[in-house]
């Protein structure tokens, strides 16, 4: 057996293992009870809403991917010339493989994020039956719910770049090095089914938690998930299509497009070192096939950790704690196994120290991600300044509330991008130290250490997204309890579960946005040294993005609009949509008597649940395609429209221009999203700390003993309802826009040149 069929057999084994133990995990939830026809019933609707928008939302993707297969096809079988250092020995062949790896990667991004949400849309109510009799239960079934997204995704990714780099390989003779450059579709098509997914997802769920907030919580003074709220179902089925299908399609993209960017760079590296007489330990084949082994050991350290998640007998302990007991497993064992895959893969007589300095890079990416969940939780819980300066201002009116929480926002971004920058210079460093030099003895391993610690941060992705979607279930679980109407002590267990959920979702939201700068560099190094092989311009070239340039400034320049212009289109959809699911609860609660302002429900009051899901699944769906085009044929815009200024000495003009709009728009994502999502958090545990009873709690007791509502917490709902789409749509799209921009250009390089 050749090294290259053992390295993919390991890798395919490890993601097959993966797979049946996410369905092993899923028979598991499911072999528990669903509780009672009153939590059934709940449970069916939350349901049918989540899968009816799936299907419509998928069915919606799925027509635009195709129509981008066909450009693709088209571009590289027909516009572009064939050129003899090309990868292959023609144009169609080129296009043939960009376009097939281009619709696997979107359909098996469709799928992992379909799975990941009908396992959660089923854990929910088991979860809320086992919270009856043991919060033990409730935690590992809606952690393990959880897993199976996680699993499912990381492994799904794992097998698709595995799987299309072995066929390639099996049908073709072309070269294993070159492999890379011909499977960048499928980062771009698991790309864009997220964008579109977490967009269409987080313009629902934000939707119909605004118009539940506002109309019920504001003008109707309900509780949350109030079972009277005609908007509370819509909301429930949003937690899932949001945070569950969403965030799953977005991990996707993001290990996908990682592995892909990592290989690329990996068989740059190798090719160079070797041309200098620098030999690795399994050549050039252990170089590039590192990301996917590195990755799938990582699979079976999460598996561990999951498997370690449990309380204590008396259930005394913080259900947080056995999640963080979990995660601090499952990084020891990933990092002791990325230590052994560094020693094995990335030895080299010629450089000793090479190894360990590329496993001191992946360290420096698991102590990035330590530092961003440290730095989310100060930013976004109500015990430390930030929130609470942000509720000592809902005391003066609403404006108040937002301008401190705009505030709060801007700030947030210093602290992760400090982290940000140490973590790229180090691993920069450690890399160039690392012994590897080129033929002119000039250091070279220094942009493949920043590839390896974005490796090291996503080595237990599988247990981050399945405390991602933790966060939807316990919060799905809170709230068919509530509507059932059990009693007040199993409600109390079952918000201990959300209380975690919500901590969760901040955490691994700063995750994400931590793993997708990283990863964007990575991606944008990837591009860089594509555009060089398209252009047959050789590894040794340097390929430099001068910003003094004006058509590469423009390019620039361009790259930060479009972050703006796409958050702004994202926001107002949410807005937009909300309106709708407003104006129907305000229609439903007109007829009903108010006594100081606060409706009085008579006793047989039935809301109509499925007229407000049907208005916000139609709204969504059409305001989720402006801002999601608009990302995809920006940057195809800017690269075929900027080649005339093509002139002779500047060939490269428009790709330098498309480098440049990524690299910038790349920066201002980062910062943008940052702001969105603490922004957004902040604002929403500001009104979470009122309700806990500070500055008065959510009511006022006047003289006489009736209860009027609280001013202060009325200004806290409207700084929570502005950072809704803030945090859950516009900030977790930008992640997705991020990587978008980069396996995008990555794939459409050859046409800019």
């Amino acid at each position: 057996m050749s090294q290259l069929a053992m390295l993919i057999l390991i890798v395919l084994i490890i993601s097959v293992v993966g797979l049946l133990f996410a369905a092993y995990l899923s028979r598991w939830v499911l072999r528990h009870g669903t509780g009672s026809a009153a939590m059934q019933k709940i449970s069916n609707a939350i349901k049918s809403g989540a899968e009816a928008f799936l299907r419509r939302q998928n069915r919606t993707i799925l027509l635009l991917a195709l129509a981008l297969a066909a450009f693709l096809f088209f571009g590289y079988g027909f516009i572009r010339s064939h050129h003899d250092f090309d990868p292959v020995g023609s144009s169609l062949e080129l296009a043939t493989w960009i376009t097939i790896s281009f619709v696997f990667g979107a359909l098996c991004s469709v799928f992992a994020g379909y799975v990941g949400m009908w396992i959660s849309i089923r854990s929910n109510i088991r979860t809320a039956h086992a919270a009856l009799s043991s919060l033990n239960d409730a935690l590992r079934i809606a952690l393990r719910g959880g897993a199976v997204s996680g699993l499912l995704v990381v492994s799904m990714s794992l097998l698709g770049v595995a799987g299309l780099y072995a066929i390639v390989n099996a049908v073709s003779d072309i070269d294993p090095v070159h492999i890379p450059l011909l499977i960048v579709g499928y980062g771009f098509g698991a790309s864009f089914v997220a964008l579109f997914a977490q967009l269409g997802g987080g313009i629902y769920t934000k939707a119909a938690d605004v118009g539940a907030d506002l109309v019920g919580k504001v003008e109707a003074g309900i509780p949350e998930d109030d079972p009277r709220n005609p908007a509370v179902i819509a909301d429930l089925v949003g937690d899932n299509v949001g945070d569950c299908a969403g965030r799953g399609a977005d991990l996707f993209e993001s290990t996908a497009a990682e592995n892909i960017g990592a290989m690329i760079l990996g068989a740059t590296l190798a090719a160079t070192a070797e041309r200098s007489g620098i030999g690795f330990s399994l050549g050039i084949i252990g170089v590039i096939m590192f990301p996917l082994v590195a990755r799938a050991f990582g699979i079976i350290a999460s598996i561990v950790g999951i498997m370690m998640v449990r309380l204590d007998k008396e259930e005394k302990m913080d259900p947080m704690t056995a999640l963080n007991r979990g995660y601090y497993v499952a990084v020891v064992l990933a990092m002791i196994a990325f230590g052994a895959a560094t020693r094995w893969l990335l030895n080299t007589p010629q450089a000793p120290d090479a190894w360990w300095h590329f496993f001191l890079c992946g360290i420096v990416g698991v102590l990035t991600s330590v530092a961003f969940v440290y730095i989310t939780q100060y930013y976004t819980e109500y015990k430390y300044r930030p929130v609470k300066t942000i509720a000592e201002a809902s005391k003066t009116g609403p404006a108040t509330n937002i301008i401190s929480g705009f505030a709060v926002g801007l700030e947030c971004t210093a602290a992760p991008t400090l982290v940000m920058g140490a973590a790229l210079l180090g691993a920069y460093y450690l890399g160039r130290s690392s012994g590897i030099l080129d033929t002119t003895g000039n250091p070279i391993g220094g942009l493949f250490g920043t590839a390896v610690a974005t490796m090291g941060m996503l080595a237990t992705a599988a247990y981050i997204l399945a405390m991602d979607t933790f966060g939807p279930i316990t919060d799905n679980a809170g709230g068919i309890v509530e509507m059932s109407q059990q009693p007040e002590e199993i409600r109390k267990k079952t918000d201990r579960l959300d209380a975690v959920g919500n901590t969760t979702k901040a955490l691994t939201k700063g995750y994400a946005i931590g793993s997708a700068a990283l990863a964007a560099f990575l991606l944008f190094q990837a591009y860089m040294d594509e555009v060089k092989q398209y252009a047959g311009l050789g590894h040794d070239y340097v390929f430099r993005v001068d910003l003094s340039k004006p058509v590469v400034f423009v390019g620039a320049l361009l790259g930060a609009m479009l972050v703006f212009l796409f958050a702004s289109l994202a926001i107002r959809a949410v807005g937009r949509a909300a309106q709708s699911i407003i104006n129907e609860v305000r229609r439903q609660y007109a007829p009903l008597p108010r006594e100081n302002d606060i409706i009085q429900f008579p006793k047989d009051f039935e809301p109509d649940y499925r007229t407000s899901v049907d208005i916000v699944t139609k709204s969504a769906l059409k305001q989720m395609v402006a801002p999601g085009l608009l990302v995809v044929l920006a940057p195809i815009a800017v690269g075929l429209v900027f080649k005339v200024f093509i002139t002779p000495g500047e060939e490269l003009i428009a790709a330098e221009a498309v480098a440049a709009m990524l690299m910038v728009g790349t920066i201002a994502g980062i910062l943008m999203a940052l702001m969105l999502n603490n922004g957004g958090g902040a604002w929403d545990n500001a009104k979470k700390y009122i309700e806990s009873g500070a500055h008065g709690g959510k009511y006022l007791t006047d003289s006489s003993g009736k209860k009027y509502k609280n001013p202060t917490h009325s200004a806290a709902v409207v700084g929570d309802t502005v950072g809704d789409p803030f945090k859950d749509t516009a900030g977790p799209s930008l992640h997705v826009l991020i990587k978008l921009l980069s396996t995008i250009t990555l794939v459409l390089a050859p046409l800019f040149i």
